[in-house]
């Protein structure tokens, strides 16, 4: 690595990033700057600013990417139905590029010789990144102090601040408080007592939502209104793409809706536990799929079902900005293009009921075809016999045989 003279720093003004701004000014004797991204945390961040100033920052951007990243991150990988495994809805996955694109951009602004970032070497961030930041500028250098100090527990770093008058969060006890991520789709938990997967998350760890069991006992409706595979409007009302995620996430914390306990397959190798709120993102996610199931043709959808398990490792992994899932995006979005209509929902205690939807010029749906009563000839049942024998006839040809 050349010698480094200035570094950009993603900093959340955390214990982490905090003792890594102090520790670059050591090691490297070199300028900081600091980016924060304001990605919907729900933090005041003029805290970090002053944090970042008081420990030496040469300068600060604190930056608000909530629009951008509801509209140009969160939004794509729920046109898709993104799940990792199956359950998780890639909060914190999907907040890395953007960081990573910023953070290249800010490089290149102050003419910066490398970034940095607070991942770990054991986890996933690191790779999404760095992984990132290569694709947007091939010849970037990066700083991964986990890589490289001897700071490897959170213990150490709560000393290693204590010696230089850092100021960090901890627990009554003085260990350090869960690792956590937080942005307009998700927080996350980790470490601590969670490490351990037999032992429950304790109730006081949840920030967002209430338990389901304390949640309202009447049902709240909700109407939530797509175009293009988007949600523009909730109850009839118009919002901004973060100011959609903010809405729902309110009335999805209120009932007690989006609360996740996971072991994961990390890409390094690892499996890890972690715990997640997602409110917003699982109204969402349901609400999209209620739309689709009217609009989509079938194969469409199977289709967008068989490949969305690769698109959900795609961006678990950190290949947002890799071709395959730029390919991959652009054939969802087209498929996007006739998810037009609305979605009524239920919202009840920690479950998202759906209780209708409707599309007035998408729909695919047709009343005359599936009922019951007389369609009037325009579905003869008799040709279900051939259909059938046809599709039976390899089954029978095999087990003649047996």
């Amino acid at each position: 690595m050349n010698k480094i003279k200035r570094v950009v720093l993603a900093y959340s003004g955390g214990l982490d990033t905090s003792v890594i701004l102090k520790w670059l000014q050591q090691q490297y004797q070199c300028e900081v700057v600091t980016f924060t991204a304001d990605l919907g945390q729900g933090e005041e961040l003029d805290a970090a600013r002053e944090k970042a100033i008081d420990m030496g920052a040469e300068s600060v951007f604190i930056e608000d990417l909530r629009e951008e990243f509801a509209r140009d991150y969160i939004f794509p990988i729920f046109r898709a139905n993104a799940l990792y495994e199956g359950e998780y809805l890639l909060g914190t996955s999907i907040a890395r590029p953007l960081i990573a694109r910023h953070l290249v951009r800010i490089a290149a602004k102050t003419h910066a010789d490398a970034i940095a970032h607070g991942a770990t070497g054991k986890g996933n961030d690191q790779v999404r990144f760095e992984i990132g930041a290569y694709a947007l500028d091939p010849e970037i250098q990066i700083i991964a102090p986990w890589r490289e100090w001897a700071l490897n527990s959170r213990e150490k770093l709560v000393d290693f601040a204590k010696t230089n008058n850092i100021a960090v969060d901890t627990r009554p006890d003085g260990s350090s408080t869960y690792s956590t991520d937080a942005n307009l789709l998700h927080i996350s938990y980790e470490g601590g007592e969670l490490e351990d997967p037999r032992v429950p998350p304790s109730d006081d760890m949840w920030r967002w939502t209430v338990s389901p069991q304390a949640a309202p006992a009447k049902a709240e409706s909700v109407n939530l209104t797509f175009q293009h595979g988007d949600p523009i409007a909730v109850n009839g009302v118009e919002y901004p793409a973060g100011e959609i995620m903010e809405v729902l996430n309110r009335l999805g914390s209120k009932h007690g809706i989006g609360r996740a306990d996971i072991v994961e397959n990390r890409y390094v190798g690892m499996k890890s536990r972690g715990c997640y709120e997602t409110p917003g993102g699982t109204i969402l996610i349901r609400a999209h799929r209620a739309i689709e199931s009217i609009t989509l043709d079938r194969e469409v959808a199977h289709l967008k079902d068989e490949l969305m398990p690769r698109y959900a490792s795609l961006v678990y992994n950190g290949y947002w900005w890799a071709p395959e899932r730029l390919m991959m995006q652009e054939m969802i979005d087209k498929s996007q293009l006739t998810v037009n209509g609305s979605v009524d929902l239920d919202l009840y205690k920690g479950n998202v009921i759906v209780r209708g939807r409707s599309s007035e010029n998408n729909s695919l749906y047709d009343e005359g075809v599936v009922t019951f009563e007389d369609d009037g000839g325009t579905y003869s049942q008799s040709d279900a016999e051939g259909f059938i024998r046809l599709n039976a006839l390899r089954l029978r040809i095999a087990a003649r045989q047996k």
